[in-house]
């Protein structure tokens, strides 16, 4: 008999501690080699920890939702051959194949990283036939009621994501589940008590921090975009079929690309431990994106070098890696200024919270028609508002408002998007 001491792994970029967002497995189960243990959060990604060894689990080293140290004690396991090859598990086919094991550097949302075990060789267990999948999905496959076993994964190595819950086949769920109209029933007051763990305790832990940190100040200002839209729809009439659709966000993202060369303390970090702002000459633009898991901020990195079909094509293809869990760390980190966009459910008017350390962040209201006078006759014209939040300790009033009205020169003189 031999026991094994499985640590919290060392994830990279100086994290020194994970919190433990789900257990796989509880005291007495027996565990297969490079079988799923746990999920744990650091502050950008869900890593998943696979057993090194086969055996039984012996005990646990923390309860969910508990911060711990890399390096501490994350399981032990028994790896009493006898033992294990004797426990009664349920038959099953292989087991699907496991997700590559990554480098911290490259760790993704719901990546899995090799904890740190003894290196004992390791007895043969009986095979596990447990689906791969996040905690995100587990949670929506309890809702609906689905067997994530009758679930076709299209996922890397057989993962399953939220788009095959969607697709799964109805007898696989619940009537209930698609049944949307009201159920008669007896008043109640039930509660529903729901603890904040992972990613969304790092939404709101980063607010919080933000908003705590950051004498924020908004400025409104209301946009004529009937040209911008009448030149999008103009190119994406030439051009949508070989370069690919336009919307109005790569036009923003260019314009404020362009305006921040006048005001480099808009595209700037502030490390207020340290007292010392960073100003770049690259724009790192951050995109905040809704995913089922919560807000992440996918960046494009060198925005300044591309054209709006680049933008463009960048947005969606960061947009769709955060919403499926395949963002790696790099691409979710090192912004340096943010826009925030929800569409048609924009609002009239915002009050986004910057994107700590960045000094700055542009959210994009809803566009509408209305009637606007222009030389004494009233017209309709397609508007719009940006409101936009700063960081008062680095961003002066004046400054911030004349960098919103160059965005807004830009946007009703689209033509200069191409100058420069």
């Amino acid at each position: 008999m031999s026991t094994h001491t499985i640590k919290v792994p060392d994830v990279g970029e100086g994290i020194a501690e994970v919190e433990l967002v789900v257990w796989h497995v509880k005291p007495g189960d027996v565990v297969a080699e490079d079988q799923s243990l746990a999920d744990v959060m650091t502050d950008k990604a869900s890593v998943e920890i696979p057993s090194p060894v086969a055996g039984r689990v012996q005990s646990l080293g923390g309860e969910v939702g508990q911060m711990l140290a890399v390096g501490g004690v994350l399981i032990m396991i028994e790896t009493d051959a006898d033992a294990v090859s004797t426990a009664a598990a349920p038959p099953a086919a292989a087991a699907p194949a496991a997700a590559p094991i990554v480098t911290p550097a490259t760790a993704a949302p719901h990546a899995r990283v090799a904890p740190v075990a003894s290196t004992l060789p390791a007895p043969a267990a009986a095979a596990v036939d447990r689906p791969i999948a996040s905690p995100a999905v587990r949670r929506r496959a309890w809702e609906l009621g689905v067997d994530l076993n009758d679930v076709k994964a299209s996922g890397t190595a057989g993962r399953i994501r939220l788009a095959d819950l969607d697709a799964a086949p109805r007898s696989a769920v619940p009537a209930a589940a698609f049944d949307e109209r009201p159920q008669l029933e007896a008043p109640t007051d039930s509660v529903e008590t729901i603890r904040v763990l992972g990613l969304r305790r790092r939404i709101a832990m980063q607010m919080q921090e933000s908003k705590r940190r950051i004498p924020h100040f908004s400025y409104v200002e209301e946009l004529d975009v009937t040209e911008a839209e009448a030149l999008r729809a103009a190119l994406n009439a030439r051009w949508a079929k070989t370069r690919g659709h336009l919307t109005l966000l790569p036009l923003l993202m260019r314009a404020m690309v362009l305006a921040v060369r006048d005001f480099p303390q808009i595209n700037a970090r502030f490390d207020d431990d340290t007292g010392v702002i960073t100003r770049h000459q690259a724009v790192h633009l951050g995109v905040a994106t809704q995913t089922d898991g919560g807000l992440m901020v996918p960046v494009v990195m060198q925005a300044q070098t591309l054209d709006l079909w680049g933008l463009a094509a960048a947005v969606a293809r960061l947009a769709d890696a955060a919403r499926a869990g395949r963002a790696t760390r790099a691409e979710l980190s090192g912004s340096t200024l943010t826009i925030s966009s929800l569409g048609a459910l924009g609002g009239i008017v915002s009050t986004p919270v910057i994107n700590r350390p960045e000094v700055a962040i542009v959210a994009v209201n809803r566009i509408v028609e209305k009637p606007v006078v222009r030389g004494g006759h009233i017209v309709v014209r397609q508007t719009m508002n940006l409101s936009s939040s700063f960081d008062h300790r680095v961003v002066d009033g004046a400054d911030a408002a004349r960098y919103v009205q160059a965005l807004r020169a830009l946007m009703e003189t689209p033509a200069l998007l191409f100058v420069g």
